[in-house]
This record gives C-alpha cells, sequence and structure tokens, in this order.
C-alpha cells in the first residue's frame, strides 16, 4: 500500500507537473511573442526581488506543514490556523518594507527607474501567494496531490488567457505598464488557485471558534522545519536579487552597456533557464511525493524502506535528466526557434548543460534531508554554495571579455557544491540507521 501510495502520488504530480509545464512553455511563448524585449528583459530585472519576498513570504509553511501533518502529530485544522496568524503578520511587514524601499532597489541597486513601479507591485500579490503555499503544504501531507494539481493548472489558465487576450492590449501602454501589469496578474491567477484549494478540503472541514485560536505547539512542529527550509531559499534568492547588482557593477566598469547586461541578463533568465529546466517538473514531483512517505516512515524506523524509495528517486530524476540534457544541450537552436522565435543564447545552453544533470538529483537529496530532521545541514550546504557562487560570480565578472559566461560558471560551481555535500550527509545518516 505505501509502495502503491508513492508511485500514484508520483504519477498524477508527474502528469499534473507536464500539463502545467505545457501551459507554463504557451505562457512564456505568448509573453515573449507578444511584448518587446525590452518588456522581457526588464521583467527579469525585478524578478529575483519578487523570488526574494515570496520566499520570506511563505516562510517554508508548505514543507513544515507538509511535514507536521503526514507525521500525524496535531490535528490539520489547528496546524493551519496556528500558521496563518504568523503568515498574515509576515506579509503585512512585507508590504510596509516594499512600499518605503521599491524607489530605493529600483534607483540605487537596479539603476532602473523603470523597475519602480513593478517592484511596488510586489506587496499585493504576496498574500495570496502565501495563502495558496499553506493550502499546498496540508494536501502534500495529506498525500492528496489532485488538489495541487487541479489548482496549479487553474492558476497557469488564468496566466495564459492573461497573455493570449490582454497583453497584446497592454504593450501599447509602454513598457513599465506592461510589466507591472505581469507582476499582477499573480493577484488573480494566486487567488483562483487558493480558491480550488478550498473547494477540495474535506466536507468535515469546519471552523469553529476554538480553531482560531493559534496552538504554540503546532507553531513550533511546522517552525522547526520552515524556518530552515526558508532561510534555505532566502540565501537563494538574495543571491538571485544581487546577481544583477554585481553583474551590472562590474560588467560596467569592464566598458559593458548597461543596456547589453540587462538585455543578455534578461536572455538567460528568460530564454536559457527555462529550456534547461525543461524536465524539473518530474523531479520536483519526485520530490513533492517523497516528502510525506519519508517522513512517516523515518518517524516509524523503517529505514530499509526510506533507503529504497530515495534509491527509486534518484534513479528516476536520472532517468529523466541525463536523455533530456543530452537532447538539449544538443539542439539549443531548435528548441529557442520553437519557443522563442530567436537562436539567441544558444551558446550559453551548449555550455552549461551538462552541470544540470546533477541538479536534477540535488532536489530528491534535499528533501530526504528535510524529511529526516535535517532541514538545517540543507541550509548549510546551500549557504555555502550561494556563498561560493556569488564570490565566483565577482571574481569571474572583473575577467575581460567574459560577460555574462561568469553567471552561468558560478552557477554551475553552486550546483557541484551544493549536491555534492547533500551526498556526505545522506551518507553519514546512513550510518546512524540500525
Amino acid at each position: 500500500m505505501k509502495k502503491e501510495t508513492f508511485i500514484k502520488s508520483t504519477i498524477i504530480l508527474m502528469i499534473g507537473g507536464f500539463l502545467t509545464k505545457i501551459l507554463g512553455i504557451l505562457i512564456k511563448v505568448i509573453m515573449t511573442r507578444n511584448s518587446s524585449l525590452e518588456v522581457i528583459s526588464l521583467y527579469m530585472l525585478v524578478m529575483p526581488t519578487f523570488s526574494l519576498m515570496m520566499a520570506i513570504s511563505q516562510l517554508g509553511f508548505s514543507t513544515g506543514i507538509s511535514k507536521v501533518v503526514s507525521e500525524n502529530k496535531d490535528s490539520s485544522k489547528k496546524i493551519l490556523f496556528s500558521i496563518l496568524p504568523i503568515s498574515i503578520f509576515i506579509n503585512i511587514i512585507l508590504t510596509i518594507i516594499l512600499i518605503f524601499t521599491s524607489h530605493f532597489i529600483a534607483f540605487n541597486l537596479l539603476k532602473n527607474e523603470q523597475a519602480y513601479l513593478p517592484i511596488l507591485a510586489i506587496s499585493l500579490v504576496l498574500p495570496f501567494d502565501s495563502l495558496s503555499s499553506i493550502l499546498r503544504g496540508f494536501f502534500f501531507g495529506k498525500e492528496k496531490m489532485i488538489p495541487h494539481v487541479v489548482s496549479n493548472i487553474s492558476e497557469q489558465i488564468v496566466r495564459l488567457l492573461f497573455m493570449f487576450l490582454i497583453l497584446p492590449k497592454l504593450i501599447t501602454k509602454g513598457i513599465v505598464f506592461t510589466t507591472t501589469s505581469l507582476i499582477l496578474i499573480n493577484v488573480l491567477s494566486e487567488l483562483v488557485a487558493s480558491l480550488v484549494l478550498i473547494f477540495f478540503l474535506p466536507k468535515k472541514f469546519k471552523i469553529e471558534k476554538q480553531d482560531l485560536k493559534p496552538n504554540f505547539n503546532s507553531m513550533g512542529s511546522v517552525l522547526e522545519v520552515a524556518l530552515p527550509t526558508t532561510l534555505t531559499r532566502i540565501i537563494g534568492t538574495i543571491s538571485f536579487f544581487f546577481e544583477p547588482i554585481i553583474l551590472t557593477y562590474v560588467l560596467s566598469l569592464n566598458n559593458y552597456s548597461i543596456s547589453y547586461i540587462t538585455t543578455e541578463y534578461g536572455v538567460i533568465n528568460g530564454f536559457v533557464m527555462p529550456i534547461l529546466l525543461l524536465p524539473g517538473f518530474f523531479t520536483g514531483a519526485i520530490s513533492s511525493a517523497l516528502l510525506p512517505v519519508i517522513s512517516r516512515e523515518y518517524q516509524k524506523k523503517n529505514y530499509n524502506y526510506i533507503r529504497k524509495k530515495l534509491k527509486q528517486a534518484l534513479i528516476l530524476s536520472l532517468l529523466i535528466g541525463i536523455p533530456a540534457t543530452l537532447i538539449i544541450s544538443a539542439y539549443p537552436d531548435f528548441f529557442l526557434n520553437m519557443l522563442y522565435k530567436t537562436s539567441h543564447g544558444a551558446s550559453y545552453i551548449k555550455k552549461i548543460a551538462f552541470i544540470f544533470i546533477l541538479f536534477y538529483i540535488e532536489a530528491p537529496l534535499a528533501t530526504f534531508l528535510q524529511a529526516t530532521n535535517k532541514a538545517k545541514e540543507v541550509m548549510y550546504d546551500n549557504f555555502i554554495g550561494i556563498i561560493l557562487k556569488t564570490v565566483f560570480l565577482f571574481l569571474l565578472s572583473f575577467i575581460k571579455g567574459i560577460g555574462l559566461y561568469s553567471l552561468l560558471i558560478a552557477s554551475g560551481i553552486n550546483i557541484l557544491i551544493t549536491t555534492t555535500r547533500h551526498i556526505k550527509h545522506i551518507k553519514i545518516l546512513f550510518k546512524t540507521f540500525t
């Protein structure tokens, strides 16, 4: 039964991930074809800030709730209503911060006044994104994957309709207005996702007055997992936030124009990375299905079973990742032209694709460590990888003629270090099993 549950969850998430990815590709294709390169570049320039704010807003609640619910430590209602007040408070603080810092981030850090309104618009998205994240954690913990899949597909359909019906009309309003609208559409898409998840809540899930009282034991159980997970994600998003700042500063010293840096950075994050991450939904599905299973069985000290599940997850990830990497690196022009009607970025893909073989197993390894109460180790590994990535990005950017390849090389170093450290921790953990 346990094996069937894991495989069933994985298959559901893979199918859902595939459909979501197809919709995501259509969204990106329509977005890039219906908007200018300037809009795409500005959108990618503010995405690191967006990602950082989302990481703080979500606070790793999805992973923490999923783990605690799967272990049946507390009632699921008690967990949800203990976390909601924290989420509301965090989002209020973030909104205030963004209102007062958007101008500084745009004008002084990103050195692009057009980024001001898009960054300010992020504050409206965060509460809705946080709510959907909390609800997803509940269903993951219950090993009910269909609500997650349906909500994701619904969310993507909203975005697709926006790109197809509204974006062509917005492009005439200017770069800033269009980019800000691309940010704000997330309000509607995340709201729809949350409503879908609420619809799937059990019929017996009735809110009573006593449920609204936060339970500190539930808070503690979730935060024990959520905080290291959040710090892991924040570390990554802080690095992502500083990427364009470092590149803009250092490469401009090497006489690269701001427009060239912005455009090439947009190409890497808008065209190159999405193609390299195409198979990522498979490994993401495997990781999401793995977390509640490993958490539950680790509590029962069923060590042979969780060893088997990890091995199964890694083999599945490699069976998907290796062929995908070889095909993408061999025919980058084909994928770029098919999706974006451009070959810009093909040389980047050829030179960095091989390292993503390790990237595809990084997620299952990190999930396994989180499920076995090693979330802090995941955080430390990511911290070390990110620090070294940032250092190498800064140093390599000073080399004349290297350009934006400094970002790709630094990213590869990060993946290599983080993955190998995850493997080291798991080997140590296995030695403690009796």
